[in-house]
């Protein structure tokens, strides 16, 4: 590998969902014996990084970079997207950037502890950093853009930033997305707020265009995916990147991707380390309620750490969830307008509802965070109703749970539309970001849809949800196992550091 030392830096973007694969591809690399791994990032989300990494991965080191959230107008201890309201979020990215020079200082503080002077091996920088390919190639070191989404969500965003389809009048309401086929288009109604309003001059084009233009300068991409899964993004990224492009996926716990599973593996840190969030209710309290329930018959909901619905969808929601008969887990935030992270008020759903539905065990309520993975993981859990962001969805599909889609922003429309019409394991409740609300109605009937597996589309969906989750499982291997799969993390280093 030239004359680069063994150091790899991560750089991962300001935002949960992208903290928790980086730290995944940290842990990964972490068992090659010889490299020295830095995750950098500003002072809280590394006081956040320092609560999930534990004794046993001595190798995985962690810089700060200094950073003050109100020189650049935001709220105090603003470090992290979870913290921050829409609005503020394109400050905080715009912020961001600024990151660039304390980082090209940490660099050369590394390099002046290197025999020679060698720069790291490579730094292998977030989609939305695309400052650090400049900063690496300056200095030597490979340059490694890491997109946390699936290819097939990670190359529409792309395209829509870049092309800006929706402002093209001969698409009227409906938008084609330019690299794909024709039958992929997107009505405008689904764009969130900021993706509506964008027209190349707004702070979040601006933004975005750049970073996702200079990260095509690196010497090559790795994506959170198995390649068997996802042909058509995979495809379509290689086509139009021109670079190279390797699936690594899936950054899960090595214990979530075994079955069957032992009691010992819910008792386990690996879980728990994943998200390093308070739990709303004990992990040991939740496997209890599920073990008490039938065999794929609970409807586990969740909208991510960052993404709640409306008051009134709250209301639809539950009045629908209880119409259903269904029992389900359901992790509540307060609604839309409301402190996401505030005190949960019983007047956002139905009168007696919650006391309802424990009285009766029909519903758990979990509120701000639950043990997602480990309800994924159990045999009572049927279907996942989520705003389909790429972490939930992988997780999802890693246990072979089939989706309810209720997309909300970023590129989660693209995940939702790819789920349905190439995996067929989703349903949508939603297409995207609606000023209508879901009525009870229609979320009863999905549920059933879904839910029913013995006939229709739900068994259908069902069973594709389950030969996914072997194809995903079989694309990592334990290091020195016999079974080889697509997503080698290593290989992928050597490709582009050789």
């Amino acid at each position: 590998m030239g004359s680069r030392g063994q150091h790899i830096l991560l750089l991962p973007f300001l935002a949960h969902g992208h903290l928790i694969p980086f730290l995944a591809l940290a842990r990964q690399l972490q068992q090659t014996k010889g490299f020295t791994i830095t995750i950098v990032s500003t002072p809280l989300n590394i006081q956040y990084l320092k609560s999930t990494i534990s004794s046993d991965s001595p190798n995985i080191h962690l810089a700060e970079l200094p950073f003050c959230s109100t020189d650049h107008g935001l709220p105090p201890n603003a470090e992290n997207t979870e913290n921050l309201s829409p609005h503020n979020v394109p400050t905080l990215c715009h912020a961001s950037v600024t990151l660039e020079a304390p980082f090209r200082r940490l660099v050369h503080d590394i390099m002046d502890q290197e025999d020679g002077g060698r720069p790291p091996l490579c730094i292998i920088s977030d989609v939305f950093f695309g400052w650090a390919v400049n900063v690496a190639k300056s200095v030597g070191s490979v340059s490694i853009t890491f997109t946390t989404c699936g290819a097939y969500g990670t190359a529409a965003y792309m395209s829509f930033w870049l092309h800006l389809p929706h402002l093209h009048r001969d698409y009227k309401e409906f938008f084609k997305l330019p690299w794909f086929p024709d039958s992929h288009r997107f009505h405008c109604s689904q764009l969130n707020p900021l993706a509506k309003v964008a027209n190349g001059t707004d702070a979040w084009s601006m933004f975005m265009r750049l970073q996702i233009s200079l990260s095509l300068g690196s010497h090559g991409w790795l994506c959170n995916t198995v390649e068997e899964i996802e042909p058509l993004g995979m495809e379509v990224l290689r086509k139009y990147l021109k670079l190279p492009v390797r699936a690594i996926g899936p950054l899960l716990p090595p214990a979530a991707l075994k079955k069957p599973y032992s009691s010992s593996s819910f008792g386990s840190n690996i879980f728990k380390q994943r998200a390093g969030k308070k739990l709303g209710i004990s992990q040991e309290k939740c496997i209890e309620w599920l073990n008490l329930q039938g065999p794929s018959s609970v409807l586990y909901i969740s909208f991510g750490s960052q993404n709640t619905i409306s008051a009134s969808q709250m209301m639809e929601l539950a009045l629908g969830l209880e119409g259903s008969g269904k029992p389900f887990i359901w992790v509540l935030r307060p609604p839309t307008g409301f402190d996401i992270k505030g005190e949960f008020k019983e007047e956002w759903l139905p009168k007696g509802f919650e006391k309802r539905m424990t009285e009766s065990k029909q519903g758990l309520l979990v509120h701000n965070w639950a043990p997602q993975l480990e309800i994924l993981s159990h045999e009572s859990t049927g279907a996942f109703l989520s705003h389909c962001g790429w972490n939930s969805a992988l997780e999802s599909l890693s246990q072979g749970v089939p989706i309810i889609g209720l997309p909300m922003g970023a590129e989660q429309i693209y995940n939702s539309m790819m789920l349905m019409e190439e995996m067929g394991v989703c349903e949508e409740l939603a297409r995207g970001v609606q000023s209508d609300i879901v009525g009870k109605e229609v979320i009863m009937r999905v549920i059933e849809l879904v839910m029913d597996k013995k006939k229709g589309k739900g068994k259908e969906m069902q069973k594709k949800a389950s030969i996914i989750g072997g194809q995903i499982r079989a694309a990592t291997k334990d290091p020195g196992g016999e079974d080889e799969g697509s997503s080698l993390v290593l290989e992928a280093l050597n490709d582009f550091c050789a």
